[in-house]
């Protein structure tokens, strides 16, 4: 209802000052609806105004300067993936899309393990059909059969085995006399074995519905603590299933939710003007079990109306906590005792006094932790910084150490090479052009002090250049007496 403070401010700078007789074009009622509320200025929407902002939006390029459609396109896709980004939840812990698909697969399980268990107990009833009677129960029935295989290897040493199975000594021993007089057809080896892995298949199945309902529970507890709290985990979450998100859930009424799940019924009622429906999925909690049968209905419609509420502030919280669900909770068994011994349960107001009290220490405490952690992941972070910058610099020094190495290795090898080279030019100097050059160079041996090499790079350098420019000497004389 709050209109935005960019739209304002346009609307101030374009309307004129005297706005008492201006009449708005909006094509949107609950945008008008803000404008005259904010700035009381009427606003008309209607068939007319649609059309008109309509054609606006389609011409909009060529009505405003510097606007091409390409831009506009641009405009529109980023809105759109705006929108798109607010409508979803960034948030992890409270996701409720993971509780959705789990409720869901959690009943597919059931249907599946009951009928591949009866499956069990028809294929494997024909060779042991007094076992059926013994352990009813379905995912132990499929462990047993597996651990027996055929009844004629029954033994007493298997006793221990099938005492850990069903954890019954009495049951253990009964199936050992069953085994003994069967009145059971024998079986092969090989029906024997697809009997044994169907089994382990149904024993595997049943395991990880266990894990699933582990992990249905530890989600309920962080995204509807409150409601898993009041109704439980696996109610609460055909709940949430059934509304499509906690949030559809917590703009429900309670009339609606009390009723959710029983659409059909209540339209046949509707249609037939029969009685409606008194509940719906909150048939399967344990507080209408417990009531009498005259009190179903009532207790009924305040367990709706409490489940309401905890849906609410499950949503709209920001740490969630399950301490208004364990007062509401308790709402309802006062409740249900007054609906049995009559006595009076305490007030609403009272009740969430105190849980308001109770939530405030849990919230504290939870961002006291919340901030320990942040402080303990933030000291990690430096610490693995300066660890990657110790490391850098090390790399760094070993890097410039190298680079040293190499050049003094490099500048000993020069010096080598410098040393080898005036040696090698004495002893391969030879003139090419006359043979009277040779016999000179032949009798006049170079002096003692140029043959030395010096340990310094320029003064070989210039030593070089001397010899050169003797020689070139010589050329020169030699030249000029032929």
């Amino acid at each position: 209802g709050v209109l935005h403070e960019d739209l304002r401010l346009l609307l101030d700078t374009a309307l004129p000052p005297k706005r008492k007789k201006v009449v708005l074009g909006v094509g949107d009622a609950k945008m008008g609806a803000a404008v005259l509320e904010e700035l009381g200025v009427q606003c008309q929407t209607g068939g007319v105004v649609a059309e008109l902002m309509r054609g606006i939006r389609l011409h909009f390029p060529a009505l405003v300067r510097g606007l091409t459609a390409q831009s506009a396109a641009k405009a529109q896709l980023g809105l759109g993936h705006s929108y798109s980004r607010a409508k979803v939840k960034f948030n992890v812990h409270r996701v409720d899309n993971m509780i959705i698909q789990s409720i869901s697969l959690l009943d597919q399980l059931d249907k599946d393990i009951n009928t591949f268990s009866m499956r069990v107990r028809e294929w494997y009833g024909y060779h042991f059909p007094e076992l059926i009677k013994i352990v009813p129960e379905n995912s132990m029935y499929c462990r047993v059969a597996k651990f027996i295989g055929n009844r004629r290897e029954l033994s007493e040493e298997s006793l221990e085995g099938l005492e850990e199975i069903v954890m019954d000594s009495a049951k253990a021993q009964a199936i050992l006399e069953a085994s003994r007089s069967s009145m059971g057809m024998d079986i092969s080896p090989l029906d024997l074995i697809n009997i044994e892995s169907f089994s382990r298949r149904v024993i595997s199945l049943s395991d990880y519905r266990k894990g699933l309902q582990e992990y249905l529970r530890s989600k309920m507890s962080q995204v509807a603590p409150s409601l898993s709290a009041l109704i439980g985990e696996v109610v609460g979450a055909r709940l949430i299933s059934h509304a499509g998100s906690l949030t559809n859930l917590a703009k429900y009424p309670a009339s609606t939710v009390q009723i959710l799940g029983a659409e059909k019924a209540l339209f046949r009622a509707l249609k037939t003007r029969g009685n409606t429906p008194k509940y719906g999925l909150i048939f399967h909690s344990t507080f209408i079990g417990r009531a009498a049968a005259k009190n179903k209905g009532r207790i009924s419609r305040y367990l709706a109306n409490k489940c309401t509420i905890a849906s609410r502030i499950d949503c709209f919280s920001e740490v969630p906590t399950s301490v208004f669900g364990d007062k509401l909770r308790e709402q309802v068994e006062e409740r249900l005792a007054f609906y049995e011994t009559g006595e009076p349960p305490r007030k609403n107001l009272e009740v969430m006094k105190e849980a308001v009290v109770e939530a405030n220490e849990v919230v504290a405490e939870v961002k006291r932790r919340q901030e320990k952690k942040e402080k303990k992941r933030k000291k990690r972070e430096k610490r693995r910084l300066e660890a990657l910058a110790a490391a850098a610099e090390e790399q760094a020094e070993n890097s410039v150490m190298e680079t040293e190495e190499n050049d003094v290795g490099a500048k000993k090898k020069k010096k080598k090479k410098k040393q080898q080279q005036p040696e090698e030019s004495e002893a391969e100097a030879e003139p090419e052009e006359n043979g009277v050059e040779e016999e000179e160079e032949e009798e006049e041996p170079l002096p003692k002090k140029k043959r030395k090499v010096m340990v310094e790079p320029e003064q070989q350098e210039e030593e070089e250049e001397e010899e050169k420019k003797k020689k070139k000497k010589k050329k020169k004389k030699a030249v000029a007496q032929d």
